[in-house]
This record gives structure tokens, sequence and C-alpha cells, in this order.
């Protein structure tokens, strides 16, 4: 699907990921884009450093129908990355991430169908795979209700797809930023485990996963992107040698809810999984309740598969974690 002559809906499209994408289809040919948000500062904010015409801001809030709704009018595509993404607010807040993750997805989606729209595409995380927090049980709920409503769609009304992906780099919430300002105030480097691991994506590749799902989905895929990962310990070894600095670096002990490695895939998920070089895709599961496995039936060859996580993808070491931050705008110009 070209995106000539289409209008965009982005939720949440102030954040890092609503930057980027803007940027991404500024430079293709479409009719219009509508940035959906609630932060009026930031819209405005965006407005001025974009300035186009053809870029439009609705404030409104994805809890709210009637807002969402209100924006939804013709358009052809929705992005829908509008969400409570910090761990420890939706921890203890979290109802109010219920409200935005879940209820507010719903909201999204069920007003895309009833306005025609040809494509949702969901924005997911790594942290709803085994979640043990708020943030990734709301999010992976989220999943279970796209999945849901395109149960009930075919292929020729809104596909209703989500993707999946780990830390991006230097967005918001990351750790680089804070481990580059303790750098330059040379304050020790703060980490919770030297051997905790993470996935590392730059933001390039989540704008290419939600591309190549907008272009390739069927109803109720999740596609997932592969990527390297490393130990903290390597993250914060490496920034210091960029910034050629000696400050010491300082284990403080993992923080509620956070887990030792991230999950990308769980084993069930790939066993029903299409291998497409850079990314899974993840078919919705079509059984219904009246599918003996989920009462009385086991699967034997469950067990012969790996989840994909944080832990067995690929590992960077020092250099190899130098080298990929080196490539961000964000660390290049703080050197």
């Amino acid at each position: 699907m070209s995106l000539k002559d289409k209008i965009i809906l982005i939720t949440g499209g102030t954040g890092s990921f609503g930057h980027e994408i803007v940027n991404f289809i500024l430079k293709q040919q479409f009719k219009e884009i509508r940035i959906f948000s609630r932060d009026e500062l930031k819209q405005e904010m965006m407005r001025i450093e974009i300035n186009s015409p053809k870029v439009k801001f609705h404030i409104g809030d994805v809890r709210d129908k009637d807002s969402v709704d209100a924006a939804m009018w013709n358009v052809d595509l929705v992005f829908h990355a509008a969400a409570l993404k910090q761990v420890p607010s939706c921890d203890f807040f979290p109802m109010q991430a219920v409200f935005t993750n879940v209820i507010g997805s719903h909201n999204v989606i069920e007003s895309a169908i009833s306005h025609g729209v040809k494509s949702v595409v969901c924005l997911g995380t790594d942290k709803a795979v085994y979640p043990i927090n708020a943030m990734g049980m709301t999010k992976a709920l989220m999943e279970k209700v796209a999945q849901a409503a395109s149960r009930e769609l075919r292929d020729r009304d809104t596909i209703v797809s989500s993707v999946r992906y780990g830390n991006v780099m230097c967005s918001r919430g990351s750790v680089i930023p804070l481990f580059i300002k303790q750098i330059k105030e040379k304050q020790p480097i703060t980490i919770t485990n030297s051997s905790m691991t993470r996935f590392l994506l730059v933001l390039r590749d989540a704008i290419d996963l939600v591309n190549f799902a907008f272009h390739n989905a069927r109803q109720g895929d999740v596609f997932i992107r592969k990527a390297p990962a490393c130990t903290i310990g390597n993250l914060a070894a490496a920034l210091i040698n960029i910034f050629k600095s000696d400050v010491p670096v300082q284990c403080i002990g993992m923080r509620h809810g956070e887990k030792v490695y991230e999950t990308l895939a769980t084993r069930e998920e790939l066993r029903r999984a299409e291998d497409l070089g850079d990314y899974y895709r993840v078919q919705i599961d079509s059984r219904d309740l009246n599918y003996n496995k989920y009462f009385t039936e086991g699967d034997s060859k469950q067990a012969d598969i790996e989840d994909y996580t944080s832990h067995n993808t690929v590992r960077l070491n020092v250099k190899e974690v130098e080298k990929l931050l080196l490539t961000l705008p964000e660390v290049v110009s703080e050197l």
C-alpha cells in the first residue's frame, strides 16, 4: 500500500516514535499527517519544528473515544503509539495504565474499524512478554485487544496488527542519556546489574518495523524485530571508552519491576511464527474455545524450542557496542 494521497493518524505522536515516523513520512508522497495527543505544549513545539501545513494537530486523549472519533474521519492508516510507558508510575497507578494502554487502545481500534480505516498498527514492547510489571501487563493486554478485534474482521476490512520491539536506544527513558550525563558530570555510572542484558535497537529500525507491518500485515499479525543485545556492563564500558572517561561504575542492585533479561517472543509464539529475515511474523492463533489443547491436551514438542531473549540473541561485545553507539546522532552530538 502506497502512502500517496493517504491520511495518516499517529496517536501519541509527540513522542520519540512520532517525531521519527513523521520525518520518515515527510520524505514521501502523502496527503496529510494527523498528530493526536493530549500535550498541547509538545504539540506546539513539534508544530514549530516541523513547520508543514500537511501536518495537523489534534488535542485529545485515547481514553476519550469521542475525541478519537473526531480525529479519525477519512483516515487511511493509524499508527497507535499512545501509551503510559514508565514502569514505576504504571506500578503505582495501575488503573491509569489500564485506562490508557488497554481501554484507550480498544477505543482507537474500534474507532478505526467503524471509520473504515485500511490498517491499524499498534506499537508493543518486549516487556509485554512474561510481564512482571503493570506497564508490561497492560501492553500485553493491548495485543490481546488488537487480536480479539481482528478475529471478527476479514482481510478486506480494517487490518489490525501489532509490532513488538526491545529498547530503543536514546529514546525517552533510555539509560544511555543518563549514562552520558553522569560521565559529563564526572559522577559514577550507576548500573543495576552488570550481567543484565537488554536488546539494542536504533529508532530507525523501529520505524522500519512499523512500515514493514503496514505493508505486509494480515489480520492479527504480531511482527517482532530481531535485534542484538548487550550486557549493561558492556554498555557502560562502551560509553566510558567513547567519551575517554575514567569515571567508576557503581552497581546499585536491581530495581523493582526489572528483569535480568527481556523476551521478545515465547517458544509458543515461535512455533507458529514465520521467519522473515529481520523479522518474525507471529500469526494469530485462530483456534476457538472448542479447541481441546486449551483444556485437556498438551504438546510434547513445545519444550524443544527456546524463547527468543536478550540472553540468547546475538550478543555484542564492548567494541561492537561502541560502533553501534557512534551511529546514533544523539551520542555524536554529545561528543
